[in-house]
């Protein structure tokens, strides 16, 4: 019995031991280190100093774009390589519209309808049918039709494979790093990719196109049955914010595109407070695409504006001209002198003031009528320029008529890094000082010369005097 007793003391021991082993091993383990993808999942533009804080988002990759400065207000994965799927068809529309005319008829081939995936979007046109170039583009922007956008590459191109070229080839243009094409509607491939930087740039090339603009911004379109095209039908875009779904002032257009490799994507512009944004997000879950587009246009419209350089600009002063090449005449006018153009402007966060920036000169000007950009920065980010300009022959006597003074160097308290900035030479400054200098010497060489010349009649006046005296000596000898 105490045998049976002391091995059952010992069993209940055991057990109770290994319960609290196991227990132990059971705990959570340390967190695992952040895989290499959730490390480049940071927001980037949070990072900058004072920056305002962008929300964050589910989406794998998102960009904020100023549209007429290409100025970049929210960043998150902006230049990962990833899939575009139909928000490929604003290229091909671009390419389409630059190429085309709007009447020209677009026939559909075999391959152009039959080398579809089974279920991808389309809106039913048959081979052989045909239809005008413009609603080609309502069928991509509106229906998002993927044979449309076969039937526009083999038309613009011959093949979908040279369209594929083009498209390539346009996207160098743009300055595209990180896009490759293989097709004209999106559908997965795996060297068919881009970044939502890059797709930022196409979306700002499509929405200078005001025809294009229009089109991507039709809630639906009617496709009224012809002799070519048998059906009539109506097709509604998807994007929520167009359609009016979810409502949200100042939109301009977008597209949408889904596959099961790529997510949800979304391209989309509004304008609001004097400003134009293009926001994409790239592989979403439905419907935060949308949710994600409303909440970084509230971030952007909300903490970012528009300022217009000459208002603000202390650290030089626009006056007449100086250092650039000019023509002057004897009087001091000047047919080629400098002002601050008044129209340009930047975009900067709301919670900084203009004194917070940094400003540097660029002569690398491409318009005639630029003589330079002053660039300006804010922790190293660039938030645009203001050009300072040659003025016209009128505008110049202008200035000279109000006593304009030339650009002058306020000193190097806004310039990054403390460099010191230029200081330029007024010509016209210059002209008046050799003048007067030249003035100078001849009064003082007149003055001079008046005087030696006095020394001298003196001088021949004694001579004369001593020469009478000698003679009058002589006559008394005799």
């Amino acid at each position: 019995m105490r045998m049976k007793k002391a091995l059952s003391v010992f069993l209940s021991l055991l057990c109770i031991l290994l319960y609290h082993t196991t227990t132990a091993y059971a705990l959570p383990a340390d967190p695992a280190p952040e895989t290499e993808e959730e490390e480049t999942a940071v927001v980037e533009t949070n990072l900058i100093p004072n920056w305002p804080t962008g929300p964050e988002l589910n989406a794998e990759a998102a960009i904020l774009m100023d549209a007429d400065s290409g100025i970049i207000l929210y960043a998150k994965n902006i230049h990962k390589h990833m899939y575009p799927a139909s928000t490929t068809k604003m290229m091909t529309a671009l390419l389409a519209a630059e190429h085309c005319k709007m009447e020209e008829t677009v026939t559909f081939s075999h391959d152009a309808v039959f080398s579809l995936e089974q279920g991808s979007s389309n809106i039913g046109i048959d081979p052989g049918q045909s239809m005008p170039m413009v609603e080609c583009l309502y069928g991509l922007m509106v229906a998002s039709a993927n044979e449309v956008a076969n039937a526009v590459a083999e038309h613009v191109a011959g093949s979908i494979d040279e369209f594929a070229k083009m498209m390539n080839g346009r996207a160098k243009e743009l300055g595209l790093k990180d896009t490759h094409y293989t097709n004209a509607n999106g559908l997965f491939d795996e060297e068919h990719y881009t970044s939502a930087y890059d797709l930022a740039v196409v979306a700002n090339a499509f929405f200078e196109n005001e025809y294009l603009s229009r089109i991507g911004n039709t809630p639906s379109y009617h496709f009224e049955a012809t002799k070519t095209q048998p059906d009539d039908f109506y097709v509604r875009n998807k994007h929520k914010l167009i359609s009016g779904e979810i409502p949200y002032e100042g939109i301009k257009g977008g597209k949408t595109g889904y596959t099961s490799e790529a997510g949800e994507t979304l391209v989309t512009m509004a304008e609001q407070k004097g400003l134009r944004l293009i926001c994409v997000i790239l592989n979403e879950v439905s419907p935060d695409q949308f949710n994600d587009t409303v909440r970084l246009f509230d971030y952007g419209f909300g903490s970012f504006a528009r300022v217009k350089v000459a208002d603000h600009e202390t650290g030089y002063t626009i006056a007449g001209n100086e250092f650039f090449p000019t023509s002057i005449d004897i009087l001091g006018s000047s047919e080629r002198m400098l002002s601050l153009n008044t129209e340009d402007s930047i975009v900067m966060p709301k919670n900084i003031t203009f004194d917070n920036l940094t400003s540097k000169l660029d002569y690398d000007t491409e318009a005639s009528n630029d003589a330079a950009y002053i660039d300006y920065y804010y922790h190293g980010v660039y938030l645009g320029h203001g050009t300072i300009n040659y003025l016209t022959e009128q505008d110049t006597k202008e200035l000279i008529k109000n006593g304009v003074l030339p650009i002058r160097d306020n000193g190097p308290e806004k310039n990054e890094k403390n460099e010191q900035k230029p200081i330029f030479i007024n010509i016209v400054s210059v002209v008046y000082y050799v003048l007067g200098f030249g003035a100078a010497v001849v009064f003082i060489s007149f003055v001079y010369a008046i005087i030696v010349n006095y020394n001298l009649f003196e001088s021949i006046k004694r001579r004369r005097a001593l020469r009478k005296k000698r003679r009058r000596g002589n006559d008394l000898t005799f």
